[in-house]
């Protein structure tokens, strides 16, 4: 009898695993299936999706990514996203990381006060409140062109990453500030008494134990900037300062409207490369990020 019910229990195992197989291949199928259909449409001719759109491609067209590239100013655009995204997360970081670690670490009496502001950040949406951040910016410029003669808030990449930084400070510090908190704090006394400073300790000690935390939020940062619209498209007016997510606007202009379908795919070919590269490289740091919660010792 306790044969029979343990083969019971184990077909049971058996048959649940089976189900977590399934879904998770479903999952990876539903995933997988458009990006790699997006990659075979980059590079097919733009007679080819007026048949099967399901068919592989005749040959490979890369006069798609060139034309992209050129007549719609993808390269120009990627620029400005390389730019916009770079400045936004050395920012975020830079005030990021201090304030983490200074809510997590230390006791003072306003710190109730800004975990409360910071906190509440998570639950703004900043496509809610990007008019009246542009109406600010135009009141800026326009305040700084009777004076000095030149507007600066508008049609600037460094602005667009300033609100990019802004707008991710809540949850950045939230989850910094989680990381932190369970790191072991003998480490730091240990600093203190061989006599480095606050900063020092930070940087030298704390910093690198965060890594795998640190990491997972410039992913997540990255990914959202790197895909950020409504901002950039809002903020840069200017078609020459655009970023790459509202330049692919412009895929579907270059032939008077015409859908050049190969050249669009091949636009968003472009925009998704950067963000697969880097998940892959930091894959392993980013799961360590996820998962850990301190040190095991």
């Amino acid at each position: 009898m306790m044969e029979k019910k343990k083969r019971k229990g184990f077909s049971g195992e058996t048959l649940y695993k089976i189900f977590i197989y399934v879904v998770l291949a479903a999952l990876a199928l539903s995933i997988l299936v458009p990006v790699a259909w997006v990659f075979m449409a980059s590079v097919k001719q733009n007679s080819e999706f007026y048949g099967d759109p399901w068919s592989l491609p005749l040959g490979v067209h890369l006069q798609n990514f060139a034309d992209a590239w050129g007549e719609a100013r993808m390269g120009d655009y990627m620029l400005n996203s390389v730019i916009v995204t770079a400045l936004g997360l050395a920012l975020l970081l830079v005030v990021a990381l201090p304030a983490a670690y200074v809510l997590s670490r230390f006791k003072f009496k306003t710190r109730k006060f800004f975990n409360v502001c910071f906190m509440g950040g998570l639950f703004i949406n900043v496509n809610y409140i990007v008019v009246p951040i542009f109406l600010m910016f135009v009141n800026g410029d326009r305040f700084l062109t009777q004076t000095v003669g030149s507007g600066f808030f508008v049609n600037n990449l460094f602005m667009v990453a300033l609100v990019y930084a802004s707008t991710a400070l809540p949850f950045t510090i939230y989850l910094l500030s989680g990381y932190f908190s369970t790191l072991p704090v003998a480490y730091e006394e240990a600093a203190y008494v061989d006599g480095a400073s606050y900063f020092r300790t930070m940087t030298r000690i704390i910093m690198p134990m965060a890594k795998p935390s640190i990491i997972t939020v410039i992913l997540f940062n990255f990914l959202s900037f790197w895909n950020e619209y409504i901002i950039s498209m809002t903020l840069l007016t200017d078609p020459g300062s655009k970023t790459l997510p509202v330049g692919l606007m412009n895929l579907m202009k270059s032939q008077n409207a015409a859908a050049q379908y190969g050249q669009m795919y091949a636009g968003l070919v472009l925009v998704m490369l950067p963000t697969l590269i880097l998940y892959i490289c930091v894959q392993k740091k980013l799961t360590q990020g996820m998962t850990l919660g301190g040190l095991k010792g």
